[in-house]
């Protein structure tokens, strides 16, 4: 099984690159629903707040790839032969996805502060309403769980500061090039 995992600070492109995926065939496992089960399951509001709240105490009490680990039988119950994984957050879950799935392929996706805020304020999701200093409370509790080690130890880069057509065509062709498709 090949698996690709997406890497990337907040708003910086995930979520596109998770749509492309999928108009191109891939499954696709977000991380980050494992996190929104258990706040829906323990009665919470899905805020960022809560969010990272109980993605912390996963971490803390089951390790720092318990997200990882939660995953991997998700992306498994696929059975497709390329599956993509968004929302990894630290080193020590590419750790883990490297163990589990030999053939592993990491994508960090780049962006500035600015130009995600402004698509964080555009995307209209329930834990998106934040101010510019609680986006910058978000991205230093990431950075916390090891995403900038991630990041940079990603196997590809892509910046995300142009347009949604030129960062769509650059994904679409890294998608395909990676998943063995044809062009």
């Amino acid at each position: 099984m090949k698996v690709i995992g997406i890497v990337g600070m907040p708003a910086s492109g995930k979520g596109e690159v998770s749509k492309i995926a999928r108009d191109l065939g891939i499954p696709v496992v977000v991380m980050g629903d494992a996190i929104r089960e258990r706040v829906q399951e323990a009665g919470l509001p899905p805020t960022d707040a809560n969010c990272g709240a109980i993605a912390g105490k996963l971490r803390a009490d089951l390790g720092m790839d318990a997200i990882a680990r939660i995953t991997i039988p998700r992306i498994e119950a696929t059975g497709a032969p390329v599956v993509l994984v968004d929302g990894i957050r630290g080193d020590y879950e590419v750790a883990a996805f490297k163990e589990h799935f030999p053939d592993f392929t990491l994508i960090g996706i780049d962006s500035s502060f600015t130009t995600r805020y402004r698509r964080l304020t555009n995307r209209g999701r329930s834990d998106d309403s934040l101010t510019p200093e609680e986006f910058q409370t978000r991205d230093e509790r990431e950075l916390g769980w090891g995403l900038g080690r991630a990041l940079e130890g990603a196997d590809c880069r892509i910046t995300n500061e142009g347009s949604l057509d030129e960062f769509s065509a650059e994904v679409r062709a890294l998608l395909r090039r990676l998943g063995g498709m044809e062009e």
